[in-house]
């Protein structure tokens, strides 16, 4: 019998294409350009996409000094977290996080939007944001992204 037998190929460790990017977070919204950025860790731009591996991009993002965010998340939005301690929740707003260090606002961001088991951990550790222009990734040779061109 001659049938043609087409397979689900799903992909895993071994198989997985895992490339470096590059993306400039000057003048970019922090929701938009986070959400962009979740998906190049997830993988699911890519085409052997496969929801339980780790199947995404290395990202590297620079230039976080320089994000926006609209309206008045400035002074509303606020982060929160606990130390552990009874009575020991503390609470910044984005300006006050932002002085004490830029780049954690935008992990904040990108960190909310992967999935919160252990391939989500996985997943953040293949983000790497940095303040200036400055990254320790040029060995690796990142291709850049325009975040301006993708939907």
């Amino acid at each position: 019998m001659d049938t043609l037998s087409y397979k689900t190929v799903s992909a895993n460790k071994a198989t997985v294409n895992k490339e470096w990017v590059l993306i400039d977070a000057d003048g970019q919204t922090l929701g938009r350009m986070s959400s962009i950025v979740a998906k190049f860790l997830r993988g699911k731009y890519k085409t052997d996409f496969t929801p339980h591996v780790d199947c995404g991009d290395n990202v590297v993002i620079i230039n976080a000094e320089k994000i926006n965010l609209t309206g008045s998340k400035w002074t509303d939005k606020s982060y929160i977290r606990h130390t552990g301690y009874p009575g020991g929740q503390r609470s910044l707003t984005a300006t006050e996080l932002f002085d004490k260090d830029p780049t954690r606002i935008i992990e904040n961001a990108v960190k909310g939007m992967l999935p919160k088991n252990k391939l989500g951990s996985a997943l953040f550790r293949n983000l790497k944001v940095y303040s200036g222009a400055e990254h320790g990734q040029e060995a690796q040779k990142p291709r850049t992204i325009n975040l301006n061109e993708i939907k």
